[in-house]
């Protein structure tokens, strides 16, 4: 519960039998499609993956397990604009780490963070240096997870954004970095036009980019970054085409049906992951239904997906350059993989960049230590 506003109110999760309950019966009482004629993922979730999946889920995934994974960080509720905001906030041992907020986006949660939360606030316990360290605060987008459903419109990237902001104020942090990817970096590309004055200097490891106007001189890898954004959008979007149009219609399934629910995200960890068409080589089904049971348990099918309605048809979205220093992490799966020279107009103060070999969209969950090294290399560039 979320105290009076302003206020900061600790908070877990407890996950009632009944829901666990109710669960297993509507995984037993699944109507199963045929499978795809293809044979590949290229007409959706392959049947074979998601039905074993959702065996694991009934029959193997341990519940009050799950709640310890989910309740490891320290977590806590505060009302921000009228909208109850859930956050996780793990405070460094080393008294001049940086505050540095992270974003995640969408099918994300912030259980995505928790293989990198560690090792950023306490570096010197994973080999590294107390000067690396940092105060990390990752906030459930609104809609998601255990924040508030917005019941009005009007809560779109620039909206959290500023939300953001005065969630690090509320915390005693007036200035402090963020880091994102997804939604992540929209929002955390919002924080550092609308509020650059707070902002020691961002991280992204989604780094959107605006094509050229001649591709006369572009080089191949060039080529191959448009090639892919142009398979992306012509074969990839239609998850956005419907979450930005019709997100209610979609939504009654994705809350009510937990198999549709499983198949709407995990098409997703296949489609932009580094795993050649098996999400199992990447990650594990404890790691998959983890962020699942954080749209599942609290029913965030529509308001989590409204997120594209509200950011997409808003006319006053913000775009230009992003003042603030910059540094850029382009991983080889994901579907923005712009070259330096592509992303440098919008990022005047780019002073990092790097091109990984491994890993895709989830970064912090498919390359942890690359993901935590590369925040780190960022940051010394910044302070």
């Amino acid at each position: 519960m979320t105290g009076p506003s302003g206020d900061i109110v600790p908070f877990r999760i407890s996950i009632p039998e009944a829901t666990a309950s109710d669960l297993r019966d509507r995984l037993r009482r699944t109507r199963w499609p045929e499978p795809e004629t293809v044979g590949d993922w290229s007409q959706g979730t392959r049947l074979t993956y998601i039905r074993e999946l959702c065996r694991y889920w009934l029959e193997k995934y341990d519940w009050r397990a799950a709640e310890v994974r989910l309740n490891r960080f320290p977590q806590f509720t505060t009302e921000i604009d009228g909208l109850r905001i859930h956050f996780l906030h793990v405070r460094s041992p080393h008294p001049d780490a940086v505050p540095l907020l992270m974003t995640h986006g969408w099918p994300s949660s912030v259980a995505e963070f928790h293989k990198v939360i560690d090792p950023l606030v306490d570096p010197v316990a994973f080999g590294g240096s107390a000067a690396d360290a940092f105060h990390v605060v990752c906030p459930s987008l609104p809609g998601f997870g255990f924040s508030g459903k917005p019941s009005r419109t009007g809560w779109g990237a620039e909206r959290t954004a500023d939300a953001w902001d005065r969630l690090m104020s509320r915390l005693g942090y007036p200035r402090y970095g963020a880091q994102g990817g997804d939604w992540g970096a929209r929002i955390t590309m919002s924080l550092g036009r609308r509020h650059p004055g707070n902002i020691i200097g961002i991280h992204l490891n989604m780094v959107p980019f605006s094509e050229p106007e001649s591709t006369d001189d572009l080089t191949d890898s060039e080529r191959a970054a448009l090639d892919r954004l142009a398979e992306h959008r012509a074969q990839g979007t239609a998850y956005a085409a419907v979450q930005a149009t019709r997100p209610q219609s979609i939504g009654y399934g994705l809350t009510d049906s937990p198999a549709a629910l499983a198949a709407w995200i995990t098409e997703k960890f296949e489609a932009w992951s580094d795993c050649d068409g098996d999400p199992g080589t990447v990650f594990t089904n404890d790691e998959l239904l983890d962020n699942i049971m954080l749209y599942w348990v609290p029913a965030t099918g529509a308001s989590a997906a409204r997120l594209y309605w509200e950011s997409f048809a808003s006319a006053t979205s913000d775009g230009g350059p992003v003042p603030v220093p910059t540094g850029c992490s382009v991983f080889p799966a994901d579907y923005y993989r712009p070259s330096r020279r592509l992303a440098q107009p919008q990022f005047p103060d780019l002073r990092y960049w790097n091109e990984l070999d491994t890993g895709g969209h989830f970064a912090s969950l498919e390359q942890p230590a690359t993901l935590v090294s590369e925040v780190r290399n960022a940051f010394r560039s910044f302070r």
